[in-house]
């Protein structure tokens, strides 16, 4: 299975597709140089597979790749991730 994280700037949005599939999203919003990521979800049929975390860490990588945004988790599924990851907490930290 394929699995990628495409960014939708026009919805505020990140998704995960599966094999073509939207599987999974994070809502965010910008303020100023903070990206606040606001909600995360997994297709329900999917939950417990491991696709959150596969979510998030995609959000977070592209982030770091592709911006100077600094991450402010607003979602408790992100602060929970990122609580376990702490080679992440740089994005909190920038700007």
């Amino acid at each position: 299975m394929s699995s990628a994280v495409q960014h939708l700037p026009g919805q505020n949005r990140y998704i995960l597709e599966r094999d073509g599939q939207q599987v999974g999203l994070t809502d965010y919003t910008l303020r100023g140089n903070a990206i606040y990521l606001t909600h995360t979800e997994v297709d329900p049929r999917l939950r417990d597979s491991g696709l959150g975390s596969e979510m998030v860490q995609g959000v977070l990588d592209a982030i770091r790749t592709k911006t100077t945004y600094r991450v402010v988790a607003a979602c408790p599924f992100v602060v929970s991730w990122l609580e376990e990851h702490p080679e992440y907490h740089e994005l909190e930290e920038r700007g």
